[in-house]
Order: structure tokens, then C-alpha cells, then sequence
């Protein structure tokens, strides 16, 4: 009888989860499971293959960071992928916190005493360190952030865009890919905003890349200058160079080149999100839009949005979250339809410069890789939560970009 009632119960609980198998209602930090459409475990992020609805149930947001656990809790790596040489920084420098680790390379060992002894000559200034470098506050990431957002002249006016927003949705109805907004989000543009230099050069990056992940990238000659080009432009604006001047003040770069140099490499660098090599970037996945499983990941850019929609490719479903600006740069979270893929939530500055977006993104990972990063733009709180790309690395252990994006009060 005892194991009858047992049988019952597991086929119940196995209908149970499969009856919404898409959601990680009740499997957060679960173990991976390859027959599992998507995954709930702490290393999704990661590998790209959350279920869409993880973001709001298994991350909560942070206190004060304490010793030894002061990164995002997905940035912890199996005890079988402990370095060879764990007691060194070899290879190493400005990795996430591990607890098998007996000491430790990232930018906070020196505050809690458990630098591996070969810290200062694998990991010194030349790397971006900085022996206080931890010392930035909340407070004044809301005031770098606060002034980027005064510098910005590139961005949209009121009257250069005009949204049609339509239907808002609750959070527990964006899973249900009901297009409820008959008509486009973007009913009007000035596409004279395009023009500007900045707005031009990200324009032709948008088209360089395969957006089915598994296929690898190989840029031409071309492609290559294009991001040479943008990266020129932004580096031209108020906004970047306040970013920089910032980040040098802070000891994380010695020069405006070597941040032009790391910029290009945590952005533009290739890694595998699939079966092949150099399949992605965090470019890739942020600005222009990827498809893996059959789901849109990252698209976190209006302009992209708008180009796309005006072509044909993409269908607006719904909102459900709009920020509190009432100018531009504005919040929306989307759902929408890329060419037959769909996007849950699809976070997104709305009439912010391309220089605007790579700043702020580009200050949450430097100085808050793997966790959320608060800000302040016009008086209102804001988040942005970026992820490290883990699997591989460039220079002496630095991480890719995984992903950023605007955190919604939806996720």
C-alpha cells in the first residue's frame, strides 16, 4: 500500500511539473536536468538556457555584500572546475569569488585578507586594479550615473518618437504570448536622429551578426573597421569620456586607450553560447538579438526594436512594466514576436543615444560584474543587472559580457 501511495505521489508531482514546463514556479536552484526544457539551476545565467520567468523568481535582490560572498551567487564555479594551480593568481585576475578556492585574485582579497601571495605581481595596476578600487559607493555610481544622463545631447527628444503602447499586462500574463497590441509600439521616429555619428556607427553593426547561436561569426574586413568606427564615436561624447574620467580617477584604467582596448575586447570578443566557437558576443546579445531553443535572448535595444518592427520582422504583443520619465531616456519591458521567436520580457531603454546605453552598461560590469547595479537617472532609481561570461576569458582572466540590461519591476 506504502509503495502504491509513493508511486501516486511521484506521478503527481512529475504532472505537476510537467503541466508548465517552461517556468521555474517551484524549481528554483534546482539541480541541471537535461530533460528539462529550460533550466531554474544557479548557473543558467551562464549558459544562456534560463527559463524566462527566472529572473523574478530566483533572484532577489541584495543586501550589503559580506566577506566571502559578495558576488552574485551564479558566479560560483563547481568544485571539478577548480584551477590546476588554485593557490596562484595565474590566469586568474578579477575572477568571481570562489568558496573552494583556498585564496583568491578578484578586486576585494586585499579588504578580507585572502589574496593568493602572487597578487600583486600577476593582478597589480597594469591589470585595472586598484587597491582601493572596491571603495566605490552606491552613492557615487548614482553620481557618475546621474551625470552621464546630463551630458547626453544625443538623445531623443519628445517629439522625436512617438509610442503607441497599447496593452499593459500583468507579470503572470507575459508567459501566455497572446498578442494583445494590434498596431506597432513605434508610431512615429525621427530617423533624423539616425544621422548622428554615434546613432550611424551602431547602426552598421546591427546587421554583422547570425543570430541563430551555434553558428559561428567570421567578420570581414569591413565589419571589423565598423566597430573600430563605433567605438571612435562613442569615445568622441561627453558620456564616454565622463565614463572614463571616472574610471581613471578610480585607478581601473591607466590610459583612455586601455579602456578603449578592454571596451572593445568585453563587448565585441567572440565566445560559444552553442556547439560552435566564436558564436556570440555580448554586443551580439544585448544590441542586435539572439535565438537559442527556439527563444529570443537579450534584444535590450529600441533602436534595433524599431528597425526591426518598421521591416516586418517583429510583432509588439504587450508590456508590462513603463517607467517613471516622462523624457527620454525612458523604461519599457516588452513582449513581442521576432520573426516567429518569442521574447518574455524584453527590457529596454527607450530614445537613449547608443553612447548613453554602452556607458551605462559598460560601468554596471566593470564595477558590478554578476550582480545588480544601482543608479539614478533624473532623481529615479534605477537597476542594471549584467551576468560574466565564465566558460572563457580574455587577456590575464578577464570576463566577456554575458549580458546587461535595465532591470524592470517585473524581473
Amino acid at each position: 500500500m506504502k509503495a502504491c501511495v509513493s508511486l501516486i505521489v511521484a506521478m503527481l508531482c512529475g504532472l505537476a511539473w510537467a503541466g508548465n514546463p517552461e517556468s521555474c514556479v517551484s524549481r528554483c536552484d534546482e539541480e541541471f536536468n537535461r530533460d528539462a526544457v529550460c533550466q531554474c539551476d544557479r548557473q543558467c545565467p551562464q549558459h544562456d538556457d534560463c527559463c524566462d520567468d527566472y529572473g523574478h523568481l530566483c533572484t532577489a535582490e541584495e543586501g550589503p555584500p559580506e566577506p566571502k560572498a559578495f558576488l552574485h551567487p551564479e558566479d560560483e564555479i563547481p568544485v571539478n572546475h577548480l584551477y590546476s594551480a588554485p593557490n596562484s593568481c595565474q590566469g586568474r585576475c578579477r575572477e568571481a569569488y570562489d568558496k573552494h578556492h583556498p585564496c583568491h585574485c578578484n578586486d576585494r582579497c586585499q579588504k578580507f585578507g585572502d589574496c593568493c601571495e602572487d597578487f600583486d605581481s600577476l593582478c597589480g595596476d597594469h591589470e585595472g586594479f586598484s587597491h582601493s578600487s572596491d571603495a566605490i559607493t552606491n552613492e557615487e555610481l548614482q553620481g557618475i550615473s546621474e551625470t552621464i544622463y546630463k551630458v547626453d545631447t544625443n538623445k531623443a527628444r519628445k517629439e522625436d518618437i512617438v509610442l503607441n503602447s497599447q496593452n499593459r499586462v500583468s507579470p503572470s500574463e507575459t508567459g501566455s504570448q497572446v498578442d494583445r497590441c494590434p498596431e506597432p509600439l513605434f508610431t512615429y521616429v525621427n530617423e533624423q536622429l539616425f544621422s548622428k555619428p554615434t546613432y550611424a556607427a551602431f547602426i552598421n553593426l546591427l546587421n554583422n551578426y547570425q543570430r541563430a547561436t551555434g553558428h559561428g561569426e567570421h567578420f570581414s574586413t569591413q565589419q571589423l573597421e565598423e566597430q573600430a568606427v563605433f567605438l571612435r564615436e562613442v569615445m568622441k561624447t561627453a558620456v564616454m569620456k565622463e565614463l572614463y574620467g571616472f574610471l581613471h580617477h578610480q585607478n581601473r584604467y591607466s590610459s583612455e586607450q586601455e579602456f578603449v582596448d578592454d571596451l572593445k575586447n568585453m563587448w565585441f570578443g567572440l565566445y560559444s553560447r552553442g556547439s560552435e566557437e566564436g558564436d556570440s558576443s555580448g554586443f551580439e546579445h544585448v544590441f542586435s538579438g539572439e535565438v537559442k531553443k527556439g527563444k529570443v535572448t537579450g534584444f535590450h535595444n529600441w533602436i534595433r526594436f524599431y528597425l526591426q518592427e518598421k521591416e516586418g520582422l517583429l510583432d509588439y504583443y504587450s508590456h508590462n512594466y513603463d517607467g517613471p520619465w516622462d523624457s527620454y531616456p525612458d523604461v519599457l519591458a516588452m513582449q513581442f514576436s521576432w520573426d516567429g521567436y518569442y521574447k518574455e520580457v524584453g527590457s529596454a531603454f527607450i530614445g537613449s543615444s547608443p553612447e548613453f546605453e554602452f556607458a551605462l552598461y559598460s560601468l554596471c560590469f566593470i564595477t558590478r560584474p554578476g550582480r545588480k547595479c544601482h543608479l539614478s537617472l533624473g532623481g529615479y532609481p534605477l537597476s542594471i543587472q549584467t551576468y560574466t561570461w565564465d566558460k572563457t576569458t580574455y587577456g590575464n582572466g578577464k570576463k566577456y559580457i554575458a549580458t546587461a540590461y535595465v532591470v524592470s519591476s517585473t524581473q
